[in-house]
């Protein structure tokens, strides 16, 4: 990851990331980002969800991602925990906010995705899907925006919001249908925190093969996709370290598509 970067200012910005359960993953590439743009960073993570997923993992994958961001600079804390826990995203900022100081990014990673459809999913899946992905999501913002001091309309940006999404439905119903809830809380947020100086973003990323796709959904991917190859996290991040740049303030409440034209239809 090249330091230069649209946000190389000074250090001592406080950014928590969630979803930085390994290495392979977009929440640890956004970490990264983050880590050579100069912020500190508070890692969220919860084990148990890697473990039963058995994707590409290493030993201790947040322990070395860590380690990769204090390379860059940054001053770094994990913070594990299960977002499906509704004392938990309070737990997670405030903990941020203490060990790093006043926090001023918060960029969710994180999921739960299962997959499984109208017939086959069931009410535990389904509320364990909206707990994490919608309810967590809401209770992070919150947590994130009362301890912003209210600004006078018009100031510049002073926090920023970015949530991942994702456009599928069909045979995945519990991890679309909460992801949708997650863009309208998020799309809420920049119109009802505009007096706390936030801006908030959602970004769909478009396929991006971060352990879950077979060769098969490889090649229907890239075949799909103007460029012929499929997203990396980096794509990703590379987008979420403008929004949180000085240069990336007058976007707001926009539900964005990075996924380098991937035919959705």
């Amino acid at each position: 990851m090249s330091s230069a970067s649209p946000a190389s200012s000074t250090r001592h910005r406080v950014a928590l990331v969630t979803g930085v359960g390994r290495r392979r993953s977009i929440g640890s590439e956004l970490a990264l980002g983050l880590a050579a743009d100069g912020w500190d960073l508070a890692l969220g993570h919860w084990q148990p969800y890697d473990e039963r997923l058995g994707y590409e993992r290493g030993t201790d994958d947040p322990a070395a991602v860590a380690d990769e961001c204090r390379a860059l600079g940054s001053r770094v804390e994990l913070l594990s925990g299960d977002l499906a826990d509704p004392a938990v995203p309070e737990a997670l900022v405030a903990t941020a906010t203490e060990r790093l100081g006043p926090v001023t990014g918060l960029v969710m990673s994180h999921c739960e995705s299962v997959d499984s459809g109208i017939l086959t999913t069931s009410l535990e899946s389904w509320e364990r899907h909206y707990a994490v992905n919608a309810r967590a999501t809401w209770l992070l913002i919150r947590a994130f925006a009362v301890r912003l001091p209210e600004q006078a309309p018009g100031g510049p940006a002073a926090a920023h919001v970015v949530a991942l999404t994702s456009d599928h439905t069909a045979h995945n119903l519990p991890y679309g249908s909460s992801k949708g809830a997650l863009d309208r809380i998020v799309i809420a947020a920049a119109i009802e925190l505009a007096d706390r100086g936030v801006r908030a973003n959602v970004i769909n990323p478009g396929p991006i093969d971060t352990g879950w796709m077979d060769d098969r959904i490889r090649a229907l991917g890239a075949a799909d996709t103007p460029a012929g190859r499929l997203g990396t996290p980096r794509d990703t991040a590379d987008l979420v370290r403008f929004l949180l740049s000085e240069q990336g303030g007058w976007i707001n409440g926009q539900l964005l598509l990075s996924n380098g034209g991937f035919k959705t239809s």
